[in-house]
């Protein structure tokens, strides 16, 4: 059991590589790539992981998973609604500027919603910036919809820019978006 486990792994950190070798294009990557630089016999990707989007599924969870835990605002905000709008921008930007790894991982926590996927501690992440300035009791639903939101947007790519009328192709209308988004929460939060 711990040899097998340690092939997996072998293959994990091999298709990791890959991954980043290739900007996150994962449709460039074939299992045969995957197997012949990792020197396994092919059926072991399907063996350990069921299919390679299996595996590149779980790389890329990993590789965004370390992204965000190691996220970190060093510059100081006033307010609450500073401090959430700086690093939603941040991680909006992280999406876009990584698009093919982002949207794997999106879709992954989406079929996978667990106290433990990128997107929950992305929202956990959200709540750090928010100390002062909102309920206890509205915090978490605000991390949540701000996240929901920006998945959404990212997701829905120039056509959900053309209805938000942004252009999230830009930083400038990435953080235009967040900044109205935030603004729009924070004032819904303030009235309830």
């Amino acid at each position: 059991m711990a040899k097998s486990k340690g092939v997996k792994e072998h293959i994990i950190e091999v298709t990791t590589d890959l991954i980043l070798k290739y900007d996150g294009d994962t449709d460039r990557i074939t299992a045969r790539m995957i197997a012949g630089k990792a020197d396994i016999a092919l059926g072991l990707i399907n063996y350990h992981f069921g299919s390679k989007e299996n595996l590149i599924t779980e790389c890329v969870q990993r590789i965004i998973g370390k992204v965000v835990s190691s996220f970190q605002m060093t510059q100081t905000y006033e307010t609450d609604k500073e401090r959430l709008t700086a690093w939603a921008v941040s991680v909006f930007n992280f999406l876009f500027t990584h698009s093919a790894m982002s949207h794997i991982s999106i879709l992954g926590d989406l079929q996978a919603y667990t106290p433990r996927c990128n997107s929950v501690l992305t929202q956990r992440g959200f709540l750090f910036a928010l100390k002062n300035d909102v309920a206890d009791d509205d915090r978490a639903i605000l991390a949540f919809t701000l996240l929901s939101a920006m998945q959404t947007a990212f997701l829905g790519g120039s056509t959900a820019g053309m209805l938000l009328g942004f252009d999230l192709s830009t930083p400038d209308g990435r953080a235009a978006y967040i900044t109205k988004l935030v603004n729009m929460l924070f004032n819904g939060a303030q009235s309830l």
